[in-house]
Parts: C-alpha cells; sequence; structure tokens
C-alpha cells in the first residue's frame, strides 16, 4: 500500500463500485465514510459528504480533482496521465472537471442501476 487514500461514499452503491474498480487497479488504501477515522475526517473538508475524496501525504483532493487524479493513478482510460497534464494547461479544464463530476456525481442513482456494488462487510 501507498499510504494514499480514497474516501468515497459506502452507501451508495456506483460509488462503491468505482471503489472497488480503483482498489483493483491502483494501491490505494478503500474507506468509506462510515469508516473514516478521526484524523482522516478532520483532513476533509466540512461538506466532505457531497463528493469523492483522494488524501495524498498532506494534500487532499475533492470531488472532480479526486477523481482525475485516480483514473490518471489507474491509467484509465490509457494516457488519462498525459491528457490531463495537457488539459491542465487550460483556463476552463477545472470548471470543466468539476461540473461533469457534479453531473455524474448527482445522478449517481441513475447511474447505480447500471454499476453498482454492495458495501463490504465490516
Amino acid at each position: 500500500m501507498s499510504g494514499d487514500v480514497l474516501v468515497y461514499d459506502d452507501d451508495c452503491g456506483f460509488c462503491t463500485w468505482w471503489a472497488d474498480y480503483f482498489g483493483r487497479r491502483t494501491d490505494l488504501e478503500l474507506v468509506g465514510f462510515s469508516d473514516l477515522t478521526g484524523d482522516q475526517r478532520a483532513r476533509l473538508p466540512d461538506d466532505y459528504e457531497s463528493c469523492m475524496h483522494l488524501l495524498i501525504d498532506d494534500t487532499v483532493y475533492s470531488c472532480g480533482a479526486a477523481a482525475e487524479r485516480t483514473f490518471a493513478r489507474a491509467d484509465v482510460p490509457p494516457g488519462t496521465r498525459d491528457l490531463t497534464r495537457f488539459l491542465g494547461q487550460f483556463e476552463d479544464y477545472e470548471r470543466f472537471r468539476e461540473r461533469a463530476y457534479r453531473a455524474i456525481a448527482d445522478r449517481r442513482d441513475l447511474w447505480g442501476q447500471f454499476l453498482s456494488k454492495d458495501r463490504p462487510e465490516r
């Protein structure tokens, strides 16, 4: 394990499916909201339950930034690392990334009809 942590909503089947997907393709530790330690929770923003987070060293990436870095880390699809590095040069990219994340996250009940997994047993 790298010590880096992907924090996700483990009450959401769609979110749990994606966490499991990335857990099999990266060395990230997966931690659902219900299993956060006090130290992990203290690092997150007050509204942490509104999106996923990636804890890397002393940095917290949230929402679209967390998704982008997680996809890049897994290199899914191949070339994602290079693509996100390239897109990061453009002023409007961050706004686009966050809007795209919200468009998907705000409809996770719909997407969960197609991709869903029960939360892991504790």
